[in-house]
Order: C-alpha cells, then sequence, then structure tokens
C-alpha cells in the first residue's frame, strides 16, 4: 500500500466532486467564464474525469501498484490531453 497514492488519490477526488458536483470552477487553473461556451458542461467533464483518476490512484495505491511513474504518467497525459479538448472544443 502506497500511502502517497492514496493521499494524492483522496486529494483529486474531492477537486473532482467539488469541480463536478458543486460546480466550485474557480478551482480550475485559468478559467475564465466569459470565453466557456457551457459552464456547466465543463464542470461536468472535468469533474467526471477529475474522480476517475483520483479512483483509480486510490486503487493503485491500495494494491500497491510498484511502478508509480507510469501511474502519474497516465494521468498527467489524460490531464493534458483534457486541456488540450477543452480549450479546442469548449472554449470560444
Amino acid at each position: 500500500m502506497d500511502t502517497n497514492l492514496l493521499i494524492f488519490g483522496v486529494i483529486l477526488l474531492i477537486i473532482g466532486y467539488l469541480v463536478g458536483v458543486k460546480k466550485q470552477t474557480w478551482l480550475l487553473s485559468g478559467f475564465n467564464e466569459k470565453r466557456v461556451k457551457d459552464k456547466g458542461k465543463l464542470a461536468r467533464l472535468v469533474g467526471g474525469i477529475t474522480v476517475v483518476l483520483g479512483a483509480f490512484i486510490v486503487i493503485s495505491g491500495v494494491v500497491g501498484v510498484k511502478p508509480v511513474e507510469y501511474i502519474v504518467m497516465f494521468v498527467v497525459v489524460v490531464m493534458l490531453s483534457l486541456v488540450i479538448f477543452v480549450n479546442v472544443k469548449m472554449v470560444e
């Protein structure tokens, strides 16, 4: 069991919940409400993906996956892909 992964995963779960369910978009870095087409859709998408990644990291921490670098690289690639998608499709 890797406590660092558990802490990181729980943080992502909390942020994902706050953004996706509570619509706390101020947590998103560089968020400009005037440029986004649909604020609710953005919050659901980013929050949902963040919750899924947080759950994946928590499960990986509990199971004890040893190559932690691969998990972190996967999360970074998914988050970068999400940033690119949001900027191309959801921002004017």
